[in-house]
């Protein structure tokens, strides 16, 4: 009777769970489908319809689409050296003159063929550097404090309560409201740390961190550890609350002081709940988009990979090009997931 319930109830499972797994896997699956196939096309925003390119968008050698001329019959040249328009036709693989159509040679500088793709531009590759340098150090830094602040909030004292619930203010507030008080607190003119600092004849002027080349990337970090580091506080703190007391009386029995219970005791057992919120939050940094944009905008020097295929499809109407960025991002963040995970299996976290 008890395998007939068991085979009932997961059948009942199977019933409920099936189409709940089938919406979501449209929800999340079509949008991916999609951006992959335009990725493969020279889809814009200011063109109606898109040819298939195959995998130009993300590395190819050839001349450059954008200097197609349909009335040419082919590719504009320009020879800088003689001063002369040309042509280039792919069936002929001849340069003429756009003038003339007579035959010509081949310019001195050519700069028709030539590497092309996401994959060879040089301000995606600092994009992905930007990316991985503000996960790295952010997540070492929220993993760091975060651990620190439930290590404190774990204690018993007065008005605790209060104070855990205090904590957790940045992570509820909204990125974008969050971003945009750090932009106001960091203002050159009125920003109240400015203000504070010359106060304190630290500084002559204001300094405009979100625009200073050196200064935007900290700025960013600093805000996003403010708004981040409650989320692996919250999941180190309730790891805390599942260490056994017995085994915390058995270390005092047996003499380990303060440090040693910290590091023989409660780090390793609360590793693998803390080691889930570092593969959340590693995983949550690379597609870091809303509080670089609020921030700095589409400033070169703080572009992460979201940003740089938001600009190239929006901004610059280059849809499959675009496209082709976010799956290229799309990759990233699945290989850093499926290494994050492997070592997670490794240490023992529950994943």
């Amino acid at each position: 009777m008890v395998g007939g319930l068991a085979r009932s109830q997961r059948r009942w499972a199977v019933v409920f769970l099936l189409p709940m797994l089938l919406a979501l896997g449209g929800a999340a699956g079509w949008p991916l489908l999609r951006t992959a196939m335009l990725s493969l096309t020279d889809a814009g925003l200011s063109t109606e319809g898109a040819r298939f390119v195959g995998l130009e968008n993300y590395l190819s050698y050839g001349p450059d689409p954008a200097a197609y001329d349909a009335g040419l019959g082919g590719y504009y040249v320009l020879d800088v050296a003689r001063d002369a328009d040309l042509v280039w036709r792919p069936g002929s693989d001849s340069y003429f003159n756009a003038d003339t159509g007579q035959p010509a040679p081949a310019p001195a500088e050519n700069t028709l063929f030539a590497w092309r793709g996401v994959l060879t531009q040089p301000a995606w590759w600092r994009a992905v550097g930007v990316t991985l340098g503000l996960a790295v150090a952010s997540v070492l830094l929220e993993t760091v404090l975060g651990v620190a602040m439930a290590l404190f909030l774990a204690r018993p004292m007065r008005g605790r309560a209060l104070l855990r619930a205090s904590v957790l203010v940045p992570w509820a507030i909204p990125t974008v409201v969050g971003a945009q008080l750090w932009n106001w607190m960091l203002n050159d003119q009125y920003g109240v740390l400015n203000a504070a600092l010359i106060g304190l004849g630290l500084i002559p002027r204001g300094i405009a961190w979100t625009a200073e080349p050196g200064l935007s990337l900290l700025a960013i970090l600093v805000a996003d550890v403010w708004k981040t580091t409650p989320f692996i506080a919250l999941l180190a703190l309730a790891a805390l609350h599942l260490v056994p007391e017995a085994v915390r009386e058995a270390a005092r029995v047996d003499g380990v002081g303060c440090w040693g219970m910290l590091r023989h005791i409660t780090l390793p057992l609360i590793a693998p709940a803390v080691l889930v919120a570092v593969m959340f939050r590693a995983i949550d940094a690379l597609r870091l988009f809303d509080l670089v944009f609020v921030m700095t905008g589409n400033s070169p020097n703080t572009a992460t990979m979201s940003i740089y295929a938001r600009q190239q499809m929006v901004d610059f109407q280059r849809l499959g090009f675009g496209s082709a960025a976010s799956m290229v991002l799309v990759a990233i963040v699945a290989l850093v997931a499926a290494v994050l995970l492997t070592l997670g299996r490794r240490r023992g976290a529950v994943l």
